[in-house]
Parts: C-alpha cells; structure tokens; sequence
C-alpha cells in the first residue's frame, strides 16, 4: 500500500516546524523518523485515528534579493508539493496577516485548490478568531485556526486532513515472490539496472499496476523463483528542478523499501558512498529490511591490484553499521555480474528465512558464553539460561535471562555479530530479544 504525503508549505516563521512537532511528537504510533538527507528537510511517518501517512516540513519559502526570486523560490517549492503531495499544508500566520508571500503560494495552488488545506497558526485567543477571515482572500476555502505551539483545535484540524487522504489499494504482487527495492541517489543507475534485469533472456518479465502515480511493478522468474521490482514514479513535470528530485525521490524510496523484501543500495563507483545512500542504509536497517550493497558503474573505474580492497574498504568504513551486507560490484550498462546478482538475492532471501535448531542455539550459546561472559558493571549474577529462534524473515532470537536490564549493549551486539558469524546471515538482517522470567522483552 502506497503510503500518503501530507507537505506542510509557507514563508519562514509561521511554525511549519512547531505544527510538524506537534503532529509526529504526540501519537503514539509514530513508525520511524529521518532528516538531513536533501538539506536538512525533514519527514516522518505517522497517523491519526488510523490514517498513516508521511509528514513532511519542507522549509521556509524566502526571497534571495534577486530580481525575480521571490516568484521562483515560491514556484519551485509550491510545484513540487502540488505535484508529489497528496494533502498540502498551507501554514499561515494571524500574527501577521496575509502577506504578499503568501498571495504567491496561493496563486501557484489554486489548479490544485482540492489538495489544499489551508491554516491559521498562532490563534491563541478567542478573540483572534475573527481575524483569520482575512485569510479568505487567498481564495481557498475557509480557513481553520490552530495553535501548534499550544495543541489549539489540532485534533480537529487533523481529522480533516485525514478526510482528503485519497483512498488506496494493496499493490498486486505474487505473495510468494522476492519483492525488490532498487534504491539510491539520482543517477546512479537504477532505471538502467532494471532495464538489464528485465532484458535478459534468462528472465520472464510481464507488468503489474502498481499504486504509485505513473508507475509500474515488475514480475519476474529467474531459476523457479518469483521476484518483484517494485518501482516508484518520480517527478513527472518538474525533473529539471534537482531540489525536488532529490527530496521527493528519497521520501518515494523510503515507501519502496517499505514495500520490498530486499533493498538493493545502488552506489556509484566513480563518486563513491553519498551522503543520502547513508540514510537509506540506515533506514533499512532500523526497519529490519534485508540488504545488498550494489556498486554500479565498475566499468568506468581504472584498475590495478589494490582498486577492488581499497573499494571494499571504503564502502566498509562508510557503511561500518550494515557491515553484513554483501557487496557486489556491476555494470548495469554492460550486464557484467547482473545475473550473478540475482543470484545473490536469492541467497539473501534464503538466509532470511533460515531457521536455527534450538538445540544447535544452545550449543552455540554454551560456546560464546564461555569465550566470553556476560558482564555488568553493577557486578550483578547475570545467567542465560537458553535461546530459541521465534521467528524468520527477519530471523527473531529469544533469549531466556534472569534480568533482561543486566544484558549490556555491547553484550548484544557480541551475541549478535557472533549469531552472523556462526550461521551465516548474510545480507539479512536478524532480531534479538531478551526475556526474563516475569518481565518484558528488551529486544535488539
């Protein structure tokens, strides 16, 4: 299921943060949360009354003092929201009035004037109430007054945001099949990937609709097995805008890994691990997604005996915390290793759903135990008593202790990296949880 954008647009200083925070700091079924990836823009995912969808705080639209740039900072950031979000925000301030800045955005937003919500902020008082029919003039619908800062008429505010969330469908895709996120920064290959993919004569290929605007999912056979590309549309109007492409392109990664099984982190071999393939590293990490490291364009490097280590090197230092991952390096233009990487993926899926005899656990635990024992600086008795493999896909480790607070981090990440050690994840990510006898899981 495609998940919804909700973009908070405006001028600078009418609290399009404080609303955000308001929005994504008090439910209690927020999912996860990044920034910092397109200058320092940020978005979350989060719900109201069971509606999910992603926030989005896209800054301040403001004047750099040239000729002309008024209208164009206000059309580059209003076109982009009009053409990516599904519910738009439109933040304004009683403190102030309607500015000229704001009969700007409004102009941009009246062919999309349905998407549109536009509201009052800083109405603290009942009195103010009256004052935000200026607001009128904008020509878009009544306007609601809120208080971000205070929590004033939020709860009614976002009941109808909700309402203008467009209904949506399950994507069709083989329930059984690898579902596949092809992920990255602009121009690093993926459309080329998947044409190469898609153009072999080893692979069937048919097409699935998908949710996403302009978009299509692709169904594959490859060795018995059933993989689905699951593909995200991008701009569709304003790709020359490289703001909006890179911003808008990683919120879209971020619904496509969501969807998939596997990640598959395109990097360019030539510039090296961006700043942005960071983030996605560790979104899908923190979302237990299985991952391979793809690093396309080889065929551009020169080469000598040290350029494949030093490479792996670099990749390894800047990606230190998704070190499982497998790396495999391609040329999506040339197809060198592109079937070996379909290869891959069907290894990553396999390990993924591996399971470990508990009798095997226990062997193996009695062996880590006594290389190393549990410590902890309270000096406190600490005991495992066993370990049971509860789940795959990803694979959940249960251990049984006696206090599941005497279990340090450093501890986990021991017991974790030697469970990759011992079996073999490779590229899938695996789960740790903690019981006591009486108490609740801690899980890593």
């Amino acid at each position: 299921m495609e998940i919804p954008i909700v973009a908070i647009i405006g001028r600078p200083n009418v609290g399009k943060s404080t609303l955000f925070n308001r929005i994504v700091g008090k439910r209690l079924a927020i999912v996860h949360s990044d920034s910092g990836i397109t200058r320092d823009r940020i978005y979350q995912k989060t719900d109201w009354t069971g509606y999910e969808f992603i926030l989005v705080d896209t800054g301040g639209i403001v004047p750099e003092g040239e000729a002309n740039s008024i209208e164009k900072m206000v059309r580059i950031q209003a076109e982009i929201a009009i053409e990516q979000a599904d519910v738009i925000i439109f933040l304004v301030d009683i403190t102030t009035g309607m500015t000229y800045i704001d009969k700007d955005i409004a102009k941009i937003l009246y062919k999309k004037a349905d998407k549109v919500i536009l509201a009052v902020n800083k109405v603290e008082k009942q009195s103010q109430k009256s004052d935000i029919y200026e607001f009128m003039n904008l020509g878009l619908r009544e306007p609601i007054p809120i208080s971000a800062l205070h929590c004033r008429n939020i709860g009614s505010f976002l009941d109808e945001v909700v309402k203008k969330i467009p209904k949506r469908h399950p994507i069709k895709t083989n329930v059984n099949g690898i579902k596949i996120a092809v992920v990255g920064k602009q121009n690093v290959g993926k459309s080329s990937l998947v044409n190469k993919i898609t153009g072999s004569k080893n692979v069937i290929v048919s097409e699935i609709p998908g949710t996403t605007r302009d978009s299509i999912n692709l169904y594959l056979q490859y060795k018995k097995n059933a993989f689905t590309i699951i593909d995200t549309a991008g701009l569709r109007k304003k790709s020359k805008i490289k703001y909006g492409i890179e911003y808008f392109s990683a919120i879209r990664s971020l619904e496509s890994i969501d969807k998939s099984d596997i990640t598959l982190l395109m990097i360019d071999a030539v510039d090296g691990v961006s700043f942005q393939d960071k983030k996605i590293a560790d979104y899908v990490k923190r979302n237990y997604k299985d991952i391979i490291i793809v690093v396309n364009k080889w065929d551009l490097i020169d080469k000598d005996n040290y350029t494949f280590g030093d490479h792996i090197k670099a990749i390894r230092e800047n990606l230190s915390f998704i070190d499982y991952a497998p790396i495999i390096f391609i040329s999506a233009l040339t197809g060198q290793r592109v079937q070996k990487l379909l290869d891959l993926i069907i290894k990553v899926e396999q390990a993924s759903h591996s399971r470990i005899s508990t009798s095997d656990l226990n062997e193996f635990i009695q062996l880590v135990i006594k290389k190393f024992p549990p410590r902890h600086p309270s000096r406190k008795n600490i005991k495992i008593y066993y370990c049971t493999q509860t789940g795959v896909h990803p694979p959940l480790f249960v251990f049984f202790v006696n206090n599941p607070k005497f279990i340090t981090d450093s501890y986990k990440r021991y017991l974790h990296n030697q469970l990759r050690e011992q079996f073999k994840f490779e590229g899938a990510t695996i789960r740790l949880k903690f019981k006591g006898r009486s108490q609740n899981a801690n899980s890593l």
